[in-house]
């Protein structure tokens, strides 16, 4: 199982129209243009997906209507997660999990818990899931991070566990979990700049933002530092670089957003307390399109 999330997973936007309700149509153009460009598996209702500003039966036809563009060409990685573990299992009769290949569960935000927490946290959502489960770990919008001792805990004894989603930005860490974890346990880039040098380090891919901008270069990039090419994956990294740092001047999915419309891919609506990217910001981005 965990071989089928080898590469580059796009982290999806929910696109919407300008009232804020869903936009299926561009939804489908982005799906379409990520697979006709070769991705690997598909993550919505992630952080960039805007789930958390999603109702339930938002989430749920978001999610169908994914399953039904995609059409089993790849996989799906369905984002599930909270800081409330007895809602996050609960809400798995919501879901048609039989249709998708893993959930991503994003570590609890607010609460704070400890360590032992977090283990507890993600052993419970484990034992629940019918599917396996990829953690999440992004320290900078919980306010918590998983240590690597926590991680490798759980890789080692949670066996519905195969592989964590790491965004601490923290390369110690990154590379204790490379090099202590079990041999299939996946470990994936959550940072786009970060993702050559952690495949160079033993990652093996990315669930990527840049990605919805740009599937076919990000994915080739990937597909040649796994590959070992890192002379020619080197130099898609660079080209993308400046554009990847620009998409996170003011948080994403707002940046992305900037993009995907000025590409005629999708409109640029985000759900309050997201807003639009300031206008030099978007100019920038731009610029750098043209550039590209």
């Amino acid at each position: 199982m965990s071989g089928k999330f080898i590469g580059t997973g796009v982290a999806l936007v929910t696109p919407f129209h300008k009232n804020g309700s869903i936009d299926f149509k561009s939804l489908k153009k982005l799906v379409e243009r990520c697979i006709e460009n070769k991705v690997d598996y598909l993550v919505p209702l992630g952080t960039t997906g805007e789930s958390v500003t999603l109702t339930k039966d938002e989430k749920r036809a978001v999610l169908d209507f994914v399953i039904e563009v995609n059409e089993k060409r790849v996989p799906i990685v369905l984002g599930l997660g909270g800081n409330n573990t007895s809602d996050i299992i609960n809400s798995m009769e919501h879901y048609p999990l039989k249709q998708v290949q893993a959930i991503l569960s994003v570590s609890p935000y607010y609460n704070k818990p400890s360590q032992r927490g977090l283990y507890q946290h993600y052993k419970t959502i484990a034992a629940y899931s019918p599917i396996p489960v990829i953690i999440y770990n992004v320290p900078s919008r919980t306010s918590v991070n998983i240590s690597a001792e926590t991680t490798l805990l759980l890789a080692e004894e949670q066996k519905n566990i195969i592989g964590i989603k790491e965004a601490s930005g923290n390369f110690d860490q990154c590379m204790r979990i490379l090099k202590e974890k079990p041999k299939d346990f996946l470990f994936i880039s959550g940072d786009d700049a970060l993702t050559f040098p952690l495949i160079s380090l033993g990652a093996d891919g990315v669930i990527s933002v840049v990605a919805n901008a740009y599937p076919g270069e990000f994915s080739e990039m990937v597909r040649l530092a796994l590959n070992g090419q890192f002379d020619k994956a080197r130099k898609i990294h660079y080209k993308l670089l400046s554009f990847t740092n620009l998409l996170f001047a003011e948080g994403s999915p707002s940046g992305v957003k900037a993009a995907l419309n000025i590409m005629n891919v999708t409109q640029e609506y985000l759900r309050l307390p997201l807003v639009e990217v300031s206008k030099a910001t978007r100019n920038k981005i731009e610029a750098e399109i043209k550039n590209m």
